[in-house]
């Protein structure tokens, strides 16, 4: 399938990959860190204290936008987990419905998700909400990360429902996976 916002997507992947090697710099950093620190007491010198405070929270968050903002990403290479065994067995005229269908279910579920993720973050804007961990860190930014995923997803997930439509209308003894939906 052809998807017109690939660019969006492949953006919102780059930008999940970002946050996995932000994770794994700062966790390298902190054991390096714990390194040093063994080393200096190791050769009677005092702790340097090299350390990464609230790297846990801020890890978390990442972990948060790398798996939000990698979502549409996933979806358009194909990659989250599909249970084809009984569509995979169907001719392809209702094949293409049953696939509309599940869209359809994937599409309103992921477009309530962001109604609400909306709503949590305009509540987060207004009240300033903030972590609790050792950084205070305004609970907006995480969220608008959650926002951004769900609603690149919901994008994707509309432009292969409308090409499921157009197939299942239009020519729907042609359908297949890769010519309606994701691959």
């Amino acid at each position: 399938m052809t998807y017109r916002l690939r660019t969006l997507y492949q953006l919102g992947g780059y930008l999940a990959a970002l946050c996995l090697c932000l994770i794994c710099t700062l966790i390298t950093a902190q054991i390096l860190g714990r390194i040093v620190d063994r080393i200096a007491t190791g050769i009677g010198g005092d702790r340097i204290g090299l350390a990464i405070p609230g790297l846990a929270e801020i890890s978390g968050f990442l972990l948060v936008g790398a798996s939000f903002l990698g979502l549409a990403y996933t979806f358009v290479h194909g990659g989250h987990i599909r249970v084809t065994l009984l569509i995979g067995r169907l001719p392809p005229a209702p094949r293409a419905f049953v696939e509309l269908f599940c869209l359809s279910i994937a599409l309103i579920l992921s477009l309530y998700l962001g109604w609400y993720l909306y709503w949590l973050l305009d509540d987060s804007i207004a009240f300033n909400e903030t972590s609790y961990g050792l950084l205070s860190i305004p609970l907006w930014i995480p969220q608008s990360a959650m926002l951004i995923g769900v609603v690149l997803l919901c994008l994707a997930l509309a432009e292969a429902w409308l090409a499921t439509l157009v197939t299942a209308v239009t020519r729907p003894s042609t359908f297949t996976i890769d010519d309606g939906g994701p691959q």
